[in-house]
């Protein structure tokens, strides 16, 4: 997908699946989605950050979207989705990613947030290490299958 040259206005989410779920970060967030690059394990981070990758010339962590959900790492994770922390960027490990969806804001806000189910030690370790990143990834919402279904694109005739 590469970087996301498309119309930014509210209701439009990237939608990945993680783990068993499909999830839906608000576009605003997001950077870009690519390929995953070589991690390098990074000492002394909880196991949600499985370390850091070089990303246009800059290190760049690599948070498990699947062990941060549900404490289980994605099973064939194949994308890099790069998300804005202010300045900087992080980029969360995904199975896949879907594409762009337009939500409406009542029904992106009704979601539940990614964060609900994780452990209270993991959103601590989050807080404490990066405020900007806490803030966007209790931005990212699970889509349950119901919502999902009406997302789907149509079949054609």
């Amino acid at each position: 997908m590469g970087a996301l040259h498309m119309d930014r206005r509210s209701g439009a989410a990237l939608i990945f699946e993680a783990g068993a779920s499909v999830y839906a970060i608000p576009i605003e967030h997001v950077a870009e989605t690519l390929r995953p690059l070589t991690i390098e394990p990074l000492a002394g981070t909880p196991n949600f950050v499985l370390g850091a990758s070089i990303l246009r010339g800059v290190p760049v962590p690599i948070v498990d979207v699947g062990w941060l959900a549900g404490g289980i790492g994605p099973s064939a994770a194949q994308r890099l989705v790069t998300i804005k922390l202010g300045e900087r960027r992080a980029a969360l490990l995904v199975a896949s990613v879907i594409g762009v969806r337009r939500l409406s804001s009542d029904t992106l806000a009704g979601l539940p947030a990614l964060l609900q189910g994780a452990a209270d030690r993991g959103v601590a370790a989050i807080g404490r290490l990066d405020a900007d990143l806490l803030i966007v990834l209790n931005a990212t919402r699970i889509v349950p299958d119901d919502v999902w279904s009406a997302l789907k694109p149509k079949a054609g005739p």
